[in-house]
């Protein structure tokens, strides 16, 4: 079966990532393309470095023009923003991008990309998910026939306007004036080309690495961490850079390097950001995080006199309530990230931009700047802890957080906290709160066959107990 998570339909390659299932979704999105009566646009296809991506674009673009819609492909990688950019900009129905983001190198996968650049709701998803069951032949057409005759047509300078716009919301007489030294890890994925472009725009001193193409990543995840990204933290430390910049596989996570080789985790980017955006470029509103995001924003939000709104995890739920409440910025401890007037989506490239403006506005380094803020706002560590998770122990805990949120639970059924948590949130997995403003978070992933438990604490040692109670707990379940 075809299911989609918080990021799109994820599988590994050989097993499941593999030309008929691929195809069965173009067919999918054809049925709904033309019962819906929406093949008066074409569909934009991108695709990022990853092992038959590629390949996989042009399976799409085959299913798709041989039901009648017009396909306009991408001639070369881009990151997922630029297809973002792309459908809000030219006003399409729907985009496609062949990607698996920052999954382990033997996964690849495809996100959907629905009207105004957002990622597709649930509705969308799941409809696509029954048509994947209940669809019949599958249509396909010759690929070069298909070139020929305009159905499926490259596009032209694709970056152009994604860049353009990137540059004119940017303080680029700040940048310049500064002139940083700035080191970038690609993490051998789609970002180089158009991250590298806005730096040299800006006159900036920029050098890379990691920038050759590599199916494997080089034996790491693409995710931009701390573990990830240490020799980027080495090589900002040895050569005297100003930041160190790491994009994952599809240029929607962010990961920062101070000149001090320190990693800045994506929570105090969020934090850092917003404040910036807030006090230094006057932008009034409120912020949007996911539960398992730091509460620090919360704390600054409300020295604003402005509110943070906490939501489940998934992007499309941060860029829907950010237009309802017309927020400044809203992101995730993943290291995604949107600023209002942008795309509707996480975009590493923009955030990357903005963090250089943020360091040449300011003439402060990320760690003092966060160091200020915590001795300010009171201080906040976050730790992550991840498991495989094996199916029937996701049935049990299913059942148990499903009946947390019909109010069925009971405080006994959970693990069991000194001192004790003031209450809980089910809206998307179990979600518990303690008097001082720490918090842990039980979750399965939605996209890896995990189960992530995240805890936020004034310490380190705090947040760490709250995990190891939670790892207690799951032994048993």
């Amino acid at each position: 079966m075809i299911q989609f998570g918080t990021g799109g339909w994820r599988a590994e390659i050989g097993k499941d990532f593999q030309m008929a299932n691929i195809q069965l979704i173009g067919q999918a999105l054809s049925d709904r393309i033309n019962d819906l009566r929406e093949s008066d646009k074409p569909v934009v296809i991108g695709y990022d470095r990853r092992f038959l991506s590629e390949t996989a674009s042009r399976w799409l673009a085959v299913v798709l023009a041989a039901n009648g819609i017009r396909v306009h492909l991408l001639p070369r990688s881009a990151p997922t923003p630029l297809i973002m950019h792309t459908v809000m900009k030219q006003g399409l129905h729907y985009g496609l991008e062949v990607t698996a983001s920052h999954n382990p190198s033997n996964y690849n996968g495809i996100k959907v990309i629905v009207e105004e650049g957002r990622d597709a709701p649930v509705s969308v998803t799941e409809n696509l998910e029954r048509r994947c069951c209940e669809a019949g032949r599958i249509h396909t057409i010759d690929f070069d026939n298909a070139v020929a005759c305009g159905i499926i047509k490259y596009v032209k300078n694709p970056f152009n306007d994604f860049l353009d716009d990137i540059l004119s919301i940017l303080d680029v007489d700040a940048i310049r004036n500064r002139g940083p030294r700035l080191l970038f890890d690609s993490m051998h994925g789609s970002s180089s080309y158009p991250l590298n472009t806005v730096f040299y725009t800006t006159r900036c001193t920029i050098d890379q690495i990691n920038a050759n193409k590599d199916a494997f990543f080089g034996g790491m995840m693409p995710a931009p961490t701390e573990f990830t990204l240490k020799t980027l933290a080495d090589q900002v430390l040895l050569g005297g850079y100003d930041l160190g910049l790491g994009i994952d596989g599809d240029g929607d996570r962010l990961g920062v390097i101070d000149s001090n080789g320190k990693y800045i985790s994506a929570n105090d980017i969020l934090v850092l950001l917003y404040y910036y955006l807030h006090e230094y470029k006057g932008w009034k509103g409120p912020v949007v995080r996911n539960l398992a995001t730091t509460h620090l924003l919360d704390r600054v939000a409300a020295s604003f006199g402005e509110q943070c709104y906490e939501v489940p995890v998934g992007f499309k739920h941060i860029s829907s309530k950010m237009d309802e409440v017309n927020a400044v910025l809203g992101g995730e401890s993943s290291g995604g990230l949107t600023v209002r007037g942008h795309i509707h989506g996480k975009d590493s490239i923009y955030a990357s931009a903005l963090f250089v403006e943020m360091i040449s506005v300011t003439g402060e380094t990320p760690s003092a700047m966060i160091a200020r803020l915590k001795e300010r706002f009171g201080p906040s560590e976050l730790v992550e802890y991840n498991v495989p998770l094996e199916a029937d122990q996701k049935e049990k805990l299913a059942e148990l957080f499903a009946r947390g949120k019909a109010g069925e639970l009971s405080p006994d059924e959970l693990p069991v906290f000194s001192p004790a948590y003031c209450r809980t949130n089910f809206i998307d997995g179990c979600k518990l709160y303690f008097e001082d403003d720490s918090f842990v978070i039980c979750r399965p992933s939605g996209t890896e066959p995990l189960l992530r438990v995240f805890a936020e604490a004034p310490t380190r040692e705090q947040a760490e107990r709250y995990i190891e109670i939670w790892k207690e707990y799951l032994r048993k379940l």
